[in-house]
């Protein structure tokens, strides 16, 4: 099968980055180091290629009122232009996949999936529509649209220096990006075309994203590494990606989000809206709703927690965590991401681990090809910038 290739693969050929094979696409996975990349992050400002996410558009008279049947969050709730965290999920509570839906206009949402789960998302939300009978439109987007990413605490300082940014004649008026709230959107132009800049990300620190035909993602990608150039921005790939999200305790579908995961599994209950009610009040039976009100209201078989390494070796996705160092301490849960923190210096894990060894402080150890090496449980997110 042919991988897809980002508008802006040629960018990343001349700037050297080492590709890989990420869902489908090929996608840039370091340019110059894991490590050089990281720190950027942290401490100036990184430039990400995000286009192999999935945009679909959600659009109609009646989009709000499907999105609360087919999501678990109160998307009829939310301001235009605004963003919101939610999960599309089975009937059993199950997670197909966790999004990120924007509200674009009074009847416009555009909901953006995993790359690796845009298939399904998608089929999944035309399926729902076409059961509803409601007024809504399913559209994929796509293939049209790119999504670049500036995060970091210079980021804003990047973003008010790019040339050709300027704002939308529709658009609200008292909003910029430095005014903008994290989790909100604005309409913007770039170079006289539509943009849609958030202040959303997935590292932890402040960051903007552009939503931009894909045609003109090359000019913005040029664009703002030139305005970057003074505040240290350095353009960043998948690999900075992963070790900056798990730094910030966030999850990643496929690693602490799958199909045999349910939101509240996750420690991510606060998602799940169980108090939509419909025209005359009742319940509103979003898909998954019976079991998510089921398992809010039960004793967890698992729980989420974060993992400090005590050693230098650090955990990996798939290692099993045990009661102790012991010879003979049992399993009690399995990580599901782990890395060396570069930022804290020791490695870090996220982990299931049985309800009685989820306690902040508990010490535990985790098999790492056959050594037993200790770690204690510490409250997630291992980093928080600074405010």
């Amino acid at each position: 099968m042919t991988e897809l290739r980002s508008p802006l693969h040629d960018e990343h050929v001349a700037l050297g980055a080492s590709l890989t094979a990420f869902a489908g696409w090929q996608m840039p996975l370091r340019y110059t180091s894991d490590l050089a990349e990281h720190t950027a992050v942290r401490t100036a400002a990184g430039l990400f290629d995000l286009s192999h996410m999935g945009e679909i558009a959600v659009t109609g008279p009646q989009a709000g009122a499907f999105l609360d049947l087919a999501l678990v969050g109160n998307l009829t709730g939310l301001r235009v232009p605004g963003a919101r965290y939610t999960m599309i999920v089975q009937p059993d509570g199950g997670v197909i996949d966790d999004l990120v839906v924007y509200r674009t206009g009074e009847e416009e949402y555009l909901v953006v999936a995993n790359a690796s789960n845009h298939d399904v998302v998608l089929t999944e939300l035309r399926e729902r529509a076409a059961g509803t009978g409601l007024d809504a439109h399913v559209v994929d987007r796509s293939a049209a649209t790119a999504l670049v990413a500036v995060q970091g605490p210079r980021a804003l300082d990047v973003v008010e220096a790019l040339a050709g940014l300027t704002a939308d004649p529709a658009g609200p008026a008292d909003v910029s990006p430095a005014t903008l709230r994290y989790y909100a959107c604005l309409p913007m132009q770039f170079e006289g075309a539509p943009v849609l800049v958030a202040r959303t990300g997935y590292t932890g620190e402040d960051g903007f994203e552009f939503f931009v035909d894909a045609a003109g993602a090359p000019a913005l990608w040029r664009a703002l590494l030139a305005a970057g150039a003074d505040h240290g921005i350095v353009p960043a790939g998948l690999s900075a990606r992963d070790s900056l999200r798990l730094e910030a305790g966030m999850p990643l579908y496929g690693n602490e989000l799958d199909r045999t995961t349910t939101p509240h599994d996750a420690g991510l209950g606060r998602v799940v809206k169980l108090d939509k009610v419909d025209a005359d009040g009742a319940p509103l039976p979003f898909v998954g709703r019976d079991a998510l009100a089921a398992r809010a209201h039960s004793a967890p078989a698992r729980v989420l927690v974060g993992l400090q390494g005590l050693g230098r070796r650090a955990a990996r996705h798939g290692y099993d965590v045990l009661a102790s160092t012991q010879p003979d301490a049992p399993v009690v849960g399995t990580v599901t991401s782990g890395a060396p923190s570069p930022t804290l210096g020791y490695p870090v894990a996220m982990a299931y681990v049985t309800p009685e060894m989820s306690a902040e402080g508990a010490e535990l150890a985790v098999d790492v090809r056959g050594r037993r090496e200790p770690v204690r449980v510490v409250p997630l997110p291992f980093y928080r910038r600074p405010r």
